[in-house]
């Protein structure tokens, strides 16, 4: 067989074997065949460049090229949608919609993905642009990246032209498992995937196990669909993964589970009364759901309905939005400024009339980024809707009514606020590339001698800003060599408040012998947070000069290797230790006398029985409290810890109310050990470890 021949061959078998696993979840193939047959295809591809086309699945890996994204108008409608928080309101929308058209009506109800909206255009059955919804006539082009999504097929099953809404989302777990190794966490799986689908790097989205659900498909010729579930299913016949929890109602149950079954959908099928119950059961399970969902929507099933109804300037007529967690209160936003963090990071800060909520007063609201503004299209003066999300972080939901003053959507300023430097734009976020700028350094400071870090009491934000202010510390390095007592002749530090001199000195002294792991945690390397320097140190790069020898060589391969630093985060550790600041600042540290290696344990050595093995830890247990001590004890015998259960974990340790994890351990076959066992396997090593002392001579 040639190579092209070879190559088309692998092609279609790799194509089958990623919608096999990515659309309709199971495998049809071992990883290790999988893999030996993409890096066939990758290496045919690299010999014969020409022999690559757009739709191979080798693009899914991404490219190490910078990509803006250019602005690409929508040939679709691509609006919001009116919202409901109540199943009254629903409900009323239902009766309305039936009392406005002749035509007896069936409604469908999908979940609302709390991810990022997509529109995906195919010409002849590949796709050609993936566009960000932008402000619903115009988008970003953002194709490279969302070419690496798995779950989006590169070429559909027949070579039509469609348009195809869809929504980008991150899974729970992977949300977790990502987030626990930066050193500034994203507050929600959603912008994570928004932040991931603007990188620059396509080859830094494909690092991130971005999924899709699709729900509208819009074709360029009429395909003689009567009804949305026709759609749906053929979005699905084509190679889409469709939501598998939708609900359809019609007058009948009946008539409901029979058009569900002739569409060959999932789903749950009920009469318009079961509508609130279904409500309630959504609302009940979103917790235990895979994936994050603010809400449902519902639906117009028949088209002719839908065109009869049509759209307003900004929603649809025959659709509507049911939002689980109302608004609580109504405020204006007074002003936006922003705030500049230790990174550079610049963070939009909403400055708002002062507004009670849920027992607390709230006069500021985190708007993240540009983006988050945009998709708001909020603008000081306007009239806003907010909550506390989870009960506790403010949040603008919505836009009641924009301003009367003629201001249109806030936009970032060009300089930092602060340092007037030029500012960058890096993902979804823009950045003060000025090392220098005072409220990052300050930010460094504080960050430095937090809680959770140094913890030197005594060094919080007011106390830095202090010594910043009148030139004391201007870096980290000079907190070891500042005569504190110089402090005496500021107001409230003299007198009776000596103590807290005292109290400061100790505590920097105290800090001297902060362990190994927090030193490196408090350098504030992006990515570099306690979770990965645990896994790099359990590794064996368990001392300064290991980790800055690995720097210098750029051996970002042997970071990588290990299970749970990913390629990304192996590059930003390496380029941290190699930045001139992070040097600088080590050699400080180092001659201030803080540790610069691991201490080891000094407990007997263990047979490593879980060497190479990925362990989770969930449920309650009798002889592990709290269950950290069960994975001590998992990490001593050489095994590492996971947050989340994939595929690639080896065992989940379960205790009592386990929960989602081991459902998903089941479904991915991974092995789940009881405590009991989880016992008698860790007695046996210890055993053989007497053993072995007991047959060494000389030792008693």
């Amino acid at each position: 067989m040639d190579y092209l021949s070879r190559a088309r061959e692998l092609s279609k078998l790799l194509t089958e074997y990623q919608r096999a696993y990515y659309v309709t979840g199971r495998a049809i193939v071992s990883d290790m065949e999988y893999d030996r047959l993409f890096d066939e295809l990758l290496l045919l591809e690299k010999e014969h460049p020409e022999i690559r086309t757009p739709d191979s699945p080798t693009q899914r890996v991404g490219s190490d090229l910078s990509s803006d994204f250019p602005e690409v108008r929508h040939s679709i409608p691509v609006l919001s949608l009116d919202k409901a928080y109540s199943d009254s309101e629903i409900l009323a929308w239902i009766r309305k919609t039936m009392k406005n058209t002749e035509q007896e009506l069936s409604f469908v109800l999908e979940e609302k993905l709390d991810g990022f909206s997509i529109v995906l255009y195919y010409e002849k059955g590949v796709l050609s642009r993936a566009v960000t919804r932008g402000n619903g006539s115009v988008g970003n082009d953002v194709t490279a990246n969302v070419k690496t999504i798995y779950a989006v097929p590169l070429r559909l099953t027949e070579p039509v032209d469609i348009a195809v809404r869809g929504e980008v989302f991150l899974k729970k777990s992977e949300f977790e498992r990502i987030n626990a190794t930066l050193m500034e966490p994203y507050a929600n799986p959603r912008n994570l995937a928004a932040g991931t689908i603007r990188r620059n790097k396509s080859s830094e989205t494909a690092q991130v196990p971005l999924s899709i659900y699709v729900y509208e498909g819009f074709w360029s010729e009429s395909q003689g669909f009567t009804d949305h579930i026709q759609i749906l299913s053929r979005l699905k016949a084509l190679g889409f993964a469709v939501d598998p929890h939708l609900s359809f109602f019609c007058r009948t149950q009946e008539e409901a589970k029979r058009r569900l079954e002739e569409a060959s959908l999932e789903g749950r099928a009920g009469s318009f009364d079961d509508i609130p119950a279904a409500i309630v059961d959504y609302t009940k399970a979103r917790a235990d759901l895979p994936y994050e969902i603010d809400g449902l929507v519902v639906k117009v099933n028949e088209l002719s309905t839908r065109d009869e109804l049509g759209y307003t300037e900004h929603h649809p007529r025959w659709a509507i939005a049911y939002k689980f967690e109302a608004p609580q209160a109504q405020t204006q936003i007074m002003d936006i400024d922003v705030q500049v963090g230790r990174t550079g990071r610049i963070t939009p800060m909403a400055r708002i009339r002062e507004t009670q909520l849920s027992g607390s007063t709230i006069r500021n609201i985190t708007l993240h980024n540009q983006d988050y503004v945009n998709e708001l299209e909020l603008a000081i003066g306007d009239t806003v809707a907010i909550s506390k999300r989870g009960d506790v972080i403010p949040a603008v939901e919505s836009v009641i009514e924009k301003n009367d003053l003629g201001n249109t959507t806030w936009k970032m300023p060009k300089t930092c606020p602060v340092c007037k430097a030029e500012l960058v734009v890096r993902g979804a976020h823009h950045f003060c590339p000025n090392h220098d700028c005072p409220a990052q350094v300050k930010g460094r400071l504080s960050f430095f001698c937090a809680k959770g870090q140094m913890d030197i009491e005594g060094l919080g934000p007011k106390t830095i800003e202090t010594l910043y202010e009148n030139g004391f510390v201007r870096s980290i390095g000079e907190l070891y060599s500042f005569d504190f007592n110089r402090l005496k002749a500021l107001e409230g530090f003299g007198g009776s408040e000596g103590k807290k001199i005292e109290s400061m000195k100790m505590a920097i002294e105290q800090s001297r012998k902060t362990p190994f792991r927090s030193v490196l945690v408090s350098l504030g390397i992006p990515e570099f947070g306690r979770k990965a320097v645990d896994l790099v140190c359990d590794a064996g790069y368990d001392d300064m000069d290991k980790l800055l020898d690995l720097a210098d060589r750029h051996d970002t391969e042997a970071l990588s290797a290990i299970h749970g630093i990913g390629e990304v985060t192996a590059n930003l550790i390496i380029d941290g230790l190699n930045s001139e600041e992070i040097r600088i600042l080590v050699e400080d540290l180092r001659k201030a006398g803080l540790r610069m290696q691991d201490e080891k344990d000094e407990g007997p050595v263990l047979e490593q029985i879980f060497k190479g093995q990925s362990w989770c830890v969930t449920g309650s247990f009798e002889n592990f409290n709290p269950r950290s001590k069960a994975m001590d004890e998992i990490k001593r015998r050489g095994g590492t810890e996971v947050s989340g259960v994939s595929r690639k974990t080896s065992c989940l340790l379960a205790g009592s109310g386990a929960g989602s994890k081991m459902e998903k351990a089941r479904e991915f076959g991974v092995r789940i050990v009881t405590e009991e066992e989880f016992l008698r396997m860790i007695g046996s090593s210890e055993a053989k470890e007497e053993d072995k002392a007991e047959e060494q001579p000389g030792l008693f």
